[in-house]
């Protein structure tokens, strides 16, 4: 495994430990996704130029687009969150109610 193979590998896991342990706000769960996500980005822009193949280059802007949806509505939760219970920790949150 290259060096640049292992930093991105490590990133993705770094960002599912955090959002596996580290889930107390939804700001900090947030920002987890928003990691891995990134991480993915790269590491499939840097497979489709490795690979010289042009087929694979328009799925990093697909990817890159779905994680800015993902990013748009995980905030607008957040926001909507914060308006309805005053927080965005997660122990205080019950799915149950409405």
């Amino acid at each position: 495994m290259t060096p640049i193979h292992f930093s991105f590998s490590s990133a993705f896991m770094l960002g599912l430990v955090g959002l596996a342990f580290h889930r107390t706000h939804l700001l900090s769960a947030l920002l987890c996704l928003e990691g891995m996500m990134l991480s993915l980005y790269i590491a499939l822009s840097l497979w489709a130029l490795q690979l010289d193949a042009t087929g694979y280059s328009a799925s990093p802007m697909l990817l890159l687009a779905f994680s800015a949806c993902e990013a748009s509505a995980g905030l607008a939760l957040l926001v909507a969150t914060a308006r309805t219970h005053g927080t965005d920790r997660l122990q205080s949150l019950n799915l149950l109610q409405c």
